[in-house]
């Protein structure tokens, strides 16, 4: 059989892709390589529990009545309600940096120009000329890299305030290490600062449920357990896709979300030129740590925020660990931490560290889970100074680490912000393959599923 556009995975990027394109009449098929869709963005259940994947908060976020913003954009491309996806907005996130210095920020951002103004008060023009230089720049307009940390360092002076503006941004999207692009900078201030944190009702798999019911009700198809081997080419153009199984697919197009390294494999050209795939390959991963905790703790513990950008390194520095992980930063989510969401018996305490995949090799395959136990430890007794002790509460626990995130989403060396090198295009050496998600350079889940939506905009619509 042969399809219009085949599209090489499920998750969120390719959800997208799929619905835009089945929209329009023509034949899709989804290939997910696992049992459910999601990628990154995914959930599953342990001990009659629901537990989701990636989902701390959504980025993004605007009322139905910004049409120009980026989420009601995307819905309008899906033909789906914005006004029937109901939101829930953060509480109040904060950055927390050595010397228990703390800078916190919401949706509203008065509430972040008031602490710049309250900590860094000869700072304050500076920022707020920072964010007017930011609403006029165009972050998509293809320029070579510029530094993020020269640009700031140029406009805000101060470096403690640029280093905690950075951190959040770094830990939410930067596939590089030290430092980020401007133009990365821009789009990442723009979700989280200009924009800000939401969930939307329910869980990610109410979220997911939801795109694929519409998908299929548009006709598009899709295969889970369904894991790809090859491309067959001919000439310059992808002409089939070949299935593990031996099954050969016919394509006219076919968009790639597997993240670029894992396309070239498709492509067979990743023995001929592994140095050429080497240097797209990702170096910043990290170790997630879920903690249920029971409701009755709440109290003991410094759990009103909805996220705590944490940093306790000096000097401060975004980069992969020496050690197999870095407990002295990350983030501390509180996922029921949003407006009007109803509480239960049980909460969720999510933390996140960076960590380094190249130690998986020095790690017997029997010394695995005591070194996810070991490092949940270690990352309790790091984080007790800022929220206090919660580890002799936890009811349950789960360890997720770069091998996990690479078994999983296919993401090479787990590094879920993808390549250092970004495909702004989409474009591939074959006529007809295409990037798209976090190796195309949208990320987050708004950023994602955009990318998946404007790779089919720019490459299939505009060619027909």
């Amino acid at each position: 059989m042969i399809y219009d556009q085949v599209i090489i995975g499920g998750g969120l990027s390719g959800l997208a892709a799929g619905i835009r394109l089945a929209r329009f009449g023509y034949k899709v098929l989804i290939l997910e390589k696992h049992s459910i869709p999601g990628g990154l963005n995914s959930y599953y259940y342990r001990q009659g529990r629901l537990l989701e994947t990636g989902l701390h908060a959504m980025t993004n976020f605007a009322p139905p009545s910004l049409k120009a913003a980026p989420l009601n954009r995307l819905f309008r491309q899906l033909k789906l309600s914005r006004k029937n996806f109901t939101t829930h907005q953060q509480l109040r996130s904060t950055i927390y940096f050595p010397d228990k210095l703390s800078l916190s920020f919401s949706n509203d951002l008065n509430l972040l120009f008031a602490e710049v103004d309250r900590l860094f008060p000869e700072s304050t023009e500076r920022f707020k000329a920072l964010v007017e230089q930011i609403r006029n720049h165009d972050p998509f307009v293809s320029r070579p890299w510029t530094s993020a940390k020269g640009k700031l360092a140029e406009i805000l002076v101060n470096e403690r305030l640029m280093n905690m503006l950075l951190w959040p941004l770094m830990m939410y999207g930067n596939c590089n290490e030290h430092d980020m692009d401007f133009d990365q900078f821009v789009i990442m201030f723009q979700s989280v600062f200009l924009e800000g944190f939401f969930r939307p009702a329910g869980t990610i798999k109410d979220f997911l449920d939801m795109l694929l019911e519409h998908y299929r009700a548009l006709g598009g198809e899709i295969r889970f357990r369904t894991p790809v081997a090859r491309f067959e080419t001919s000439g310059n153009t992808v002409s089939s896709v070949i299935l593990e199984s031996g099954e050969e697919i016919g394509a006219k197009q076919v968009i790639s979300t597997a993240g670029y390294p894992a396309t070239l494999k498709f492509m067979d050209q990743s023995n001929s030129n592994a140095s050429e795939m080497d240097k797209f390959k990702g170096r910043m991963s990290f170790v997630e740590i879920i903690n249920v905790l029971p409701v009755s703790c709440r109290q003991k513990l410094r759990c009103d925020e909805t996220i705590i950008f944490y940093n306790l390194d000096e000097p401060f520095d975004y980069r992969r660990p020496d050690e197999a992980v870095n407990v002295n930063c990350g983030v501390i989510c509180f996922p029921e931490n949003f407006h009007d969401l109803p509480a239960g018996d049980e909460f969720q305490l999510r933390v996140t560290h960076p960590a380094n995949y190249d130690l998986r090799d020095s790690f017997e395959p029997d010394e695995y889970q005591a070194q996810k136990t070991l490092w949940a430890a270690r990352s309790a007794e790091t984080i007790r100074e800022i929220i206090g002790n919660y580890q002799e509460n936890v009811l349950y626990q789960d360890v997720f680490t770069p091998i996990t995130i690479e078994k999983f989403t296919g993401k090479a060396k787990g590094a879920i912000y993808g390549s250092p090198i970004k495909l702004r295009d989409g474009l591939t050496s074959l006529s007809n393959l295409f990037v798209a998600g976090t190796d195309q350079g949208y990320l987050g889940i708004v950023g994602a599923m955009l990318s998946g939506v404007t790779m089919v905009n720019n490459h299939i619509f505009e060619e027909r």
